[in-house]
């Protein structure tokens, strides 16, 4: 998976290296499977395109990672720093109990201070919890609108759109097979959310 994920990031940083800086919004996603699953940084690009907006969408995403991962393999202190990146889009798994709830607040103002040292903002990708966890959906939601509150940066509330959702329609078709990771759809719908979140002129 690393290989994957460091291929994909190599060529879209080739390919973005031909147009010009001012023409792009420039974002990394850093996460884990819930990131890279149906490849939602080329969803949230495809957006942008919808939007008359370009976008430059890097990915640092590895299998079951959650943020302290990140930070203490240095990649992702080496990307922001050197990526000139507008956002830097995080998330880790659903962090509805004590535990993940740390972790976010804990590296989530860690990437915060490191953002606003390289002029970019944050953004939290909040997630869901996998089907037969449900009840947990109020924690994942609390613990992810916390992190962004406590760190001043943009919340991308997927899973409480995903929530609203299922609860007014019974339509669970976001989730795919394993119930855990999106579909398509569910990927799709994460990257229009996550898009009108950021609110890129």
């Amino acid at each position: 998976m690393r290989r994957f994920s460091w291929l994909w990031l190599g060529m879209c940083c080739a390919l973005c290296a031909q147009q010009p800086d001012a023409a792009r919004t420039r974002i990394l996603f850093v996460g884990n499977s819930l990131t890279y699953t149906n490849n939602l940084p080329q969803l949230v690009k495809e957006a942008g395109v919808k939007n008359n907006v370009r976008i430059q969408a890097d990915m640092l995403a590895y299998p079951n990672y959650a943020l302290e991962d990140h930070w203490n393999d240095g990649e992702l202190q080496k990307l922001i720093a050197g990526g000139k990146y507008d956002y830097v889009i995080v998330q880790q798994g659903p962090s509805s109990q004590a535990d993940g709830k740390a972790m976010l607040l804990e590296y989530g103002g860690r990437i915060k201070l490191l953002c606003d040292k390289h002029q970019a903002k944050l953004a939290f990708y909040m997630v869901w919890p996998a089907r037969v966890n449900y009840h947990t959906f109020p924690g994942v939601i609390a613990n992810y609108t916390l992190a962004a509150s406590e760190t001043n940066s943009v919340l991308c509330p997927v899973g409480e759109v995903w929530k609203a959702h299922f609860d007014a329609t019974g339509d669970f078709s976001y989730y795919g097979p394993d119930g855990f990771h999106p579909s398509l759809a569910g990927s799709q719908r994460a990257a229009e959310i996550i898009f009108e979140s950021l609110q890129i002129q």
